[in-house]
């Protein structure tokens, strides 16, 4: 199958370390299992120097084709979809992601599906966007074939806006290597001095704050913090126990996992959040915040908890889990690998795919 997908939210180059890599790895499992696919990859000149991204001029980098653009999307389009026709690549199925793809691809008059992320309820729901892209992306959903959200969160965030695009609605998660799932479990856990890794850069929306704060002075909990940001200083401040790693490898990241019993991010506006499946599949008992990123995969004491991002309730989970039986951390921790086994990359790419070709026959 030949599958073109169009997004900003793609690395133009293989190097490039400031864009998310989860559509990144989508097209890898996609080739892994036989499909030819290209990206088009929109960008809005004046939003590669306000976010600080690596400017790339107009033309193909490998498979993928970077368009810049002046202003978002005036005029036809059509013009520009022409240099991926011209390498003889004609499209089994087109999809677009995040609010930029999905406004081109509206604009090219073919079929498509709109894969939908946190940025597109921004835009369908913050005023800031009503006087333009709201009504635009807004249309362009009734006018795709089918809609794949990011999580079930997501897809539940968008039916409760417009509950008349149920019938071609599906979630679409992500999924992890394989290799990240362990095989056995390195060390027992023991409630009386549970483990707990957290890993995030420090935004504000990340509540990394308030994991500290629910924490604190908590008899029997060893808290460390992966990641580095702005806040960094501000956050030690809050509590001096805590250890800080700073930003370090992802090998490391996932050998600090594998030896903590509990990972908690209890973030805001998670689309989806694979860092979640990789403490999972690390063998650690996962939080994260209700109705939230991967909330729905993550079920309250059958492989994981959700919670309040206060630090009250953070303290109240975590009074409970350390007054918890020994086998019942055990079998929690086993049901987050087994967990974490349903959902790797190539069986997330291929239920992808085959999620489109249903809604769209």
């Amino acid at each position: 199958m030949k599958i073109l997908l169009i997004t900003d939210l793609y690395p133009v180059k293989e190097e490039e370390v400031t864009t998310p890599r989860t559509l990144y790895n989508f097209v890898k499992g996609w080739r892994a299992l036989g499909h030819e696919v290209l990206v088009v990859k929109p960008n809005f000149i004046l939003n590669s120097f306000l976010r600080g991204k690596p400017f790339y001029k107009t033309g193909w980098y490998d498979d993928v084709y970077n368009i810049n653009y002046f202003l978002p999307f005036c005029g036809s389009v059509r013009n520009k979809i022409e240099e991926v026709y011209k390498k003889n690549f004609h499209p089994d199925i087109v999809l677009a992601h995040m609010p930029s793809g999905i406004l081109f691809a509206d604009k090219l008059n073919i079929p498509f599906v709109a894969g939908v992320h946190c940025s597109d309820i921004e835009v369908l729901t913050n005023p800031l966007y009503s006087m333009y892209f709201k009504g635009r992306l807004k249309q362009a959903l009734y006018n795709s074939h089918a809609i794949a959200c990011r999580s079930s969160v997501l897809q539940s965030r968008l039916l409760s806006y417009y509950p008349e695009l149920s019938g071609k609605t599906f979630a679409a998660p992500s999924g992890i290597d394989e290799d990240y799932i362990i095989k056995d479990f390195t060390h027992d856990i023991r409630p009386e001095r549970l483990k707990v890794v957290t890993c995030a850069n420090f935004k504000k929306r990340k509540n990394i704050d308030k994991v500290i704060l629910g924490l604190k002075d908590f008899e029997g909990v060893e808290l460390t913090v992966i990641g580095d940001g702005p806040g960094r200083s501000y956050l030690q401040r809050l509590d001096r126990s805590v250890k800080f790693t700073g930003r370090i490898t992802h090998d490391k990241v996932l050998k600090i996992m594998r030896s903590s019993d509990v990972f908690i991010l209890p973030s805001d506006n998670e689309t989806f959040g694979m860092v979640y499946l990789e403490a999972m599949a690390s063998g650690c008992i996962t939080i994260c915040k209700e109705h939230d990123g991967i909330d729905g995969i993550i079920k309250t004491s059958l492989n994981g908890f959700t919670v309040k991002a206060t630090p009250e309730h953070i303290r109240e989970l975590f009074t409970l889990l350390t007054n918890s039986k020994v086998e019942v951390l055990r079998w929690l921790r086993k049901q987050s690998v087994e967990t974490a086994r349903q959902y790797t990359r190539l069986k997330c790419c291929d239920d992808y795919l085959k999620k489109v070709m249903y809604m769209c026959s």
